[in-house]
């Protein structure tokens, strides 16, 4: 007989054994099984050296804005705590005026499209502990004065000026109206292409507001039907540029506040051009714009005088592809200036003067700076991150304004970001690499030390050990015609080079992307591995036009998208297909959005390489897209047809010969479901055989209730039957 001891030793083996047998579901990788803990909201204070998170109390389903010393990470207080107001709804999201001593709160908040929405907005005096709801309506983008006695927002496309004593507002524009005017908030193609929704700015003095005016009187509609809204459907109107097309008329303005009237901008002799970017300078009445033209490679910073009017042009930039807009222009207190910029062939960190005269390229190198954090100007300490320890990596860094003194703060290999007390003594850093889950530490600011540990996620890490699952592994493939891409692929666990396997490949491929990163990506990453358990091999690569290895690589596409980048994943199969370990008649591919677009492309001009793909809301004819985007790879359909034509995947039907899958939400007011449509109709008359599916009422995401997994479920299958 056995002792107890060998007993126990075996029932740990017999343990061990089935918990390395445990296969990952999509119920559970959809269902939040393995959703990563994070800092909801995180938010640096300015006048103290603390930080506040959103937090939610699971036992009371209570939410609390919650502060935090930097140097101790210990809690300080709860600054709000739904519990304790009964008229509170759950938190969405929240700001802080100047002395933060109040704070504006958004509730109930509906999204409008990818960044915007409307909200009930709540006014909480934290001294007095009083609670305020600001209106009976939803609003907009509403924005504390630099002073903290008025709020500006949106209402129905004007823009409004409340102010905290009289409980009044003033209405400072008259003439919004939907579909025609907007003031002060961006229309469609701004917020998604430019990324930004509001579109005004509070002087220092708080006397003045700048904003930008949209007239899209003569930019085409767009019409969806929402089919969920009763016994008939309900038609979605809005403005929609697509490539070629009018797009909205946009002017420049500056509201005072003191004297109650607006003023146009004169902005000179432009024609058919965007106003990225308005940001008031450290100088009470000077404002910065940006003023870039149609096809997005020349852009002018504007310099304008708050009182007169008279806009200076302060720099120019020039690309011989487009320029890209940032957020990185900091203004410093002598209203000398940060601005980054490509124009040396990788993304840099400068330094120029107020009047615009170049003071020093602070970062250089083969390498390119994908954030920038800010300066401590007591010690003229720049902070940055960037791939200088490999592309698929990132690191925080320090630098002195000089160009001297450089230090790589963080020191695990993954991907570093940071976010900096306000007197930049510490940083918390979020690190999370292929196999590890987002970790936030306090880290010395000087030294990149770390302080203390804040959250390890070290509950889903153990959940994840019972999986066993395999590893990303990323290498350099080299094509045939000798260009060298970053990749990874996903082995099953118990992997035998003396077989041959089906490859499921994944790619986005859109411009300045980058898909082979070394982070934690919670979802589709754990689907890979679960495809991986059941035998395949998923396999990612980034080809020409994605981002990161310097502005030649990147902007190769131009004005061609979807030639270099699909002939770069024929290729990449083609190379995967040759290894020993690979089955080349059963290589599948698949991608969203731009992916779908790709994938799309690959099954009809690679129909001799891939055996199956999948495309969710592809584009399938760049004419179909907005204006901004398109545009600025392709230039107008009316000046570049051929590159329109010859690379949309609706012109390439008959090619088909494998199994595809094309997916599309119905209500997607970004990539149209008529791209899919008219796809299917194409496909339908050159008599193809193929696979599709509509989300009634989905958006770009595809997501709501039990939809991911359905969709996922769907996608599986697919691949299972086909691969």
């Amino acid at each position: 007989m056995m002792n107890s001891r060998k007993i126990t030793a075996l029932l740990l083996f017999l343990c061990m054994s089935v918990f390395g047998q445990q296969k990952l579901t999509l119920e559970e990788i959809w269902g939040g099984a393995f959703r990563a803990e994070g800092m909801e909201e995180l938010q640096s204070l300015k006048n103290t050296n603390q930080y506040t998170v959103l937090n939610f109390d699971r036992p009371s389903r209570s939410m609390q804005i919650d502060l935090y010393d930097y140097a101790t990470l210990k809690k300080v207080s709860t600054l709000i705590d739904t519990k304790n107001h009964k008229d509170l709804p759950m938190i969405d999201s929240y700001t802080f005026n100047s002395k933060e001593n109040m704070i504006l709160i958004a509730c109930e908040s509906d999204q409008i499209f990818r960044h915007s929405f409307v909200a009930d907005y709540y006014l909480y005096d934290i001294q007095t502990k009083q609670l305020t709801k600001l209106f009976d309506f939803k609003i907009q983008e509403p924005t504390f004065s630099p002073d903290g006695t008025q709020i500006a927002y949106a209402k129905d496309n004007n823009l409004f000026v409340y102010n905290l004593q009289s409980k009044t507002s003033k209405q400072i524009t008259t003439d919004g109206k939907k579909n025609a005017v907007i003031n002060g908030i961006t229309d469609w193609v701004y917020e998604e292409e430019f990324s930004f929704v509001k579109a005004f700015d509070w002087n220092a003095s708080s006397d003045k507001i700048a904003f930008i005016r949209f007239d899209e009187t003569e930019v085409p509609e767009f019409s969806m039907d929402l089919f969920n809204q009763g016994l008939y459907p309900v038609q979605q109107v809005f403005k929609y540029p697509k490539a070629g097309e009018k797009n909205a008329l946009v002017s420049l303005h500056i509201y005072d506040v003191k004297a109650n009237a607006a003023k146009q901008i004169n902005l000179g002799s432009y024609t058919d051009f965007y106003i990225p970017r308005i940001k008031w300078t450290n100088e009470a009445n000077v404002l910065s714009a940006q003023v870039i033209n149609r096809h997005q490679n020349n852009l002018d910073l504007l310099f304008v005088d708050g009182t007169s009017g008279v806009a200076n042009v302060i720099l120019n930039e020039k690309d011989k592809a487009y320029v890209d807009i940032t957020d990185n222009l900091t203004f410093l207190k002598d209203n000398s200036f940060i601005w980054t910029s490509e124009k040396d062939g990788f993304n840099h960190i400068y330094h120029y003067d107020k009047t615009g005269k170049l003071k020093n390229q602070i970062t250089k190198g083969n390498w390119e700076v994908t954030a920038y954090y800010g300066l401590d100007e007591k010690t003229a300490t720049i902070f940055y991150q960037s791939v200088e320890n490999g592309s698929i990596n990132r690191d925080v860094y320090s630098i002195k304004v000089s160009g001297k003194d450089k230090k790589r703060l963080s020191s695990a290999t993954g991907t570093n970001s940071a976010t900096f007390s306000p007197n930049f003594q510490f940083y918390i850093n979020t690190f999370s690499n292929a196999t590890t889950p987002a970790q936030y530490s306090l880290n010395d600011a000087k030294t990149g030390k770390e302080v203390q540990s804040i959250k390890k996620n070290e509950a889903l890490q153990s959940k994840l050990k019972a999986y066993d699952l395999p590893s990303k592994e990323f290498f350099e493939l080299t094509t045939e015609k000798g260009h060298k891409l970053n990749a990874w692929m996903i082995k099953p666990k118990n992997f035998d080079a003396s077989k041959k396997y089906p490859v499921l490949m994944f790619q986005y491929s859109g411009p300045g992307s980058q898909e082979v990163a070394n982070n934690w990506i919670d979802t589709n990453d754990l689907w890979y591995m679960m495809l991986s358990q059941q035998g395949y091999i998923v396999a990612c690569v980034d080809g020409r036009g994605t981002g990161f290895k310097g502005a030649d690589f990147k902007k190769v596409t131009y004005k061609e998208l979807g030639k270099f980048e699909v002939e770069d994943q024929i290729d990449a199969a083609k190379v995967l297909g040759k290894y020993n370990y690979v089955d080349n008649s059963r290589i599948g591919i698949w991608g969203w959005s731009y992916g779908g677009f790709m994938s799309s492309n690959c099954i009809l001009k690679g129909n001799d390489v891939f055996k199956m793909a999948i495309a969710v809301a592809p584009v399938t004819n760049w004419r179909f897209y907005d204006s901004v985007y398109t545009e600025r790879y392709m230039q107008t359909p009316q000046e570049n047809a051929s590159g329109y034509d010859q690379n949309s995947p609706i012109n390439h039907v008959s090619k088909l010969k494998g199994k595809y899958l094309l997916i599309h939400g119905s209500a997607d007011d970004n990539v149209h479901v008529q791209n899919t449509m008219l796809m299917i109709e194409a496909l339908v008359q050159a008599n193809k055989q193929f696979d599709w599916a509509i989300y009634p009422d989905k958006n770009h995401g595809i997501y709501g209730g039990k939809t991911r997994l359905q969709l996922y479920t769907k996608m599986t299958n697919f691949i299972k039957e086909n691969l």
